[in-house]
């Protein structure tokens, strides 16, 4: 069975460049702690006698596994548990992904130029403005020069650094590289908001629109339609059925139960919490989003989004080195839908028993066939990271157009629905103005 993610970090390896070696764990034999996955993907949980964590890391992969995590045995951690403990910081709320970009890049760069990882962390923290990532890179400089690698301080930080940072930076740790991992961290999280901001923006204008219409047609509902009904009583004379129909409504609008303005004020609201509550579980979550992807336009664009989000992420896992049936798990509980999340699952089964990856993705149906060759084809010629980032950024721009056609129709279905409501009013208030003017005229 898949071994699930380590609470305390998940990957470990060589310490940072410059910041520790052998000589800090002592110049005779230690007993380390180790979690791995075999070639079949099971965890494996056991110690070894090294001279330092690189060795043990050596003789780890020596035996054919893959080392998640590693930890001297012993007091090591213990003093730096001790050290934390008084310093440990409470905060609240999360630290924005543009913040953590920033910061990203910047740690890159002082890795880059050879800085200890503790001397960068300090630097940082001195530069940052007061507020929760200065906090929080203070307990991981804490952790670090208490004998933690850089991957399992961040990995007690979840409100900074999710799952996937953590275990790329650790992967950065185990090859040496942590510089160059830090670096895609930052381009991948950048390229992630900007596929974001672009459906969320192609949302803005018609959410925008038609709030200020519904504001207008509840002030003439409130207001002037009343004024005609006053109006239209004194005349005396038989109203016309469309007329009737919009003192009708203007009437539930105002004195209904519930009325209408209530409705249209606490509607949006109660609807987006009733998706909260049944995406709790996971069969809701599948069952809306399933219903989202059905929508047309909108689901189109909702499913070449996922797509190259799912593909982006484990292609810059497996990039990294992370394992194969680990990448899928942190891309699985990463994608932020559960039809492509499900998908996964079946695909990282299929793995684990043999099969290849494109094969359970095609079955599966979530995809369009193109992008199940391209895998295939990567499989095939090894270089199936590239070909996982090629689909990532075809489906961006693809994107890019359904975003800016869904914007073109969008404009012109609410300019014939905002002339409909105006035209329907216009009528019904005038029409039995009209019919009056005629009486008196003839």
């Amino acid at each position: 069975m898949m071994a699930a993610a380590p609470r305390d970090g998940d990957v470990s390896g060589t310490a940072p460049r410059g910041d520790r070696c052998g000589d800090q764990w002592g110049n005779g034999m230690a007993t380390y702690v180790y979690e791995a996955m075999n070639r079949e993907g099971e965890a494996v949980k056991a110690d070894v006698e090294a001279l330092s964590s690189e060795d043990a890391l050596a003789k780890i992969r020596n035996l054919g596994l893959f080392p998640t995590r590693i930890r001297e045995k012993g007091g090591k951690k213990k003093a730096g548990a001790a050290k934390k403990k008084g310093g440990m910081t409470i905060t609240f709320g999360k630290v924005s992904q543009k913040i953590i970009v920033q910061f990203t890049r910047q740690l890159s760069t002082l890795q880059d130029a050879g800085l200890p990882i503790l001397r960068s962390l300090q630097i940082l923290h001195e530069q940052q403005k007061p507020g929760l990532l200065r906090n929080v890179l203070r307990d991981v400089a804490d952790d670090v020069e208490g004998g933690s690698t850089l991957s399992e301080a961040f990995a007690k930080q979840p409100k900074a650094f999710n799952r996937l940072y953590v275990n790329m930076v650790a992967a950065g740790e185990t090859g040496g590289v942590l510089d160059v991992i830090l670096q895609r961290l930052a381009e991948f999280m950048e390229k992630a908001q900007a596929l974001k901001r672009k459906v969320t923006g192609a949302m803005i204008y018609p959410i925008c629109v038609v709030s200020f219409a519904v504001g207008i047609v509840a002030g003439i509902m409130i207001v002037v339609v009343p004024k005609f009904e006053e109006i239209f009583r004194d005349f005396g004379t038989e109203l016309p059925g469309v007329t009737k129909l919009l003192i009708g409504i203007a009437a539930w609008f105002i004195r209904g139960t519930p009325p209408g303005w209530a409705v249209l004020l606490f509607a949006p609201i109660g609807f987006v919490l009733a998706l909260k509550l049944i995406r709790q579980s996971k069969g809701g979550r599948y069952v809306v989003d399933f219903a989202f992807l059905k929508i047309p336009v909108l689901g189109n664009i909702l499913e070449k989004t996922s797509v190259a989000r799912f593909a982006r992420t484990l292609g810059t896992l497996i990039s990294a080195g992370v394992p194969i049936l680990e990448a899928i798990n942190i891309t699985k509980d990463t994608s932020g839908n559960e039809v492509y999340a499900r998908a996964l699952g079946s695909v990282h089964d299929s793995i684990r028993e043999g099969d290849s990856f494109a094969n359970p993705l095609r079955a599966a149906k979530v995809c369009d066939s193109i992008v199940v060759n391209m895998i295939d084809v990567g499989e095939e010629t090894g270089d199936l990271d590239k070909m996982l980032m090629k689909v990532a950024d075809n489906y961006d721009e693809e994107v890019d157009v359904l975003v800016g056609s869904l914007v073109s129709l969008l404009e012109p279905l609410l300019v014939m629905g905002l002339g409909g409501v105006v035209g329907f009013i216009v009528v019904a208030l005038f029409l039995p103005l009209v019919s009056l003017i005629e009486a008196v005229g003839g």
